[in-house]
């Protein structure tokens, strides 16, 4: 059963869900998750306080709109382009990530949101 989030990233609000994996309950758990906001090409991330392992469908290939933990940084990724990873028009993490949810509506207001933004991810 998804669990829906509201992602506040400095002036930009989006509606996101995550999904039934282990490391989305893990970052469920510690929800309210306050955060500054770092940029990789159009993907948006950032330390979290959560600390998961590498998932058996874990995978450096991602979708637009896909929420993934970054196990190597402790870090929850919002992907909504190309990142400088990125082969033709895949979209590639720094490494293999666990897919931890979606984004839900319009992912354009994310090219807005600069280095340095407070992130506050809460349940909706």
């Amino acid at each position: 059963m998804p669990k829906p989030i509201i992602i506040t990233l400095g002036k930009t609000t989006i509606r996101a869900d995550l999904n039934g994996s282990t490391t989305a309950k893990a970052i469920a758990a510690e929800l309210p998750i306050e955060a500054s906001a770092n940029r990789w090409g159009e993907e948006i991330y950032f330390s979290i306080d959560v600390q998961a392992e590498v998932e058996a469908d874990a995978s450096d290939i991602v979708e637009t709109g896909d929420l993934a933990y970054w196990p190597p940084g402790n870090a929850f990724c919002i992907f909504f382009g190309r990142t400088p990873a990125s082969q033709g028009k895949e979209i590639h993490a720094a490494s293999p990530v666990n897919v931890v949810g979606r984004v839900q509506g319009d992912l354009a207001p994310l090219h807005d949101v600069p280095d340095g933004a407070p992130v506050v991810i809460k349940a909706s």
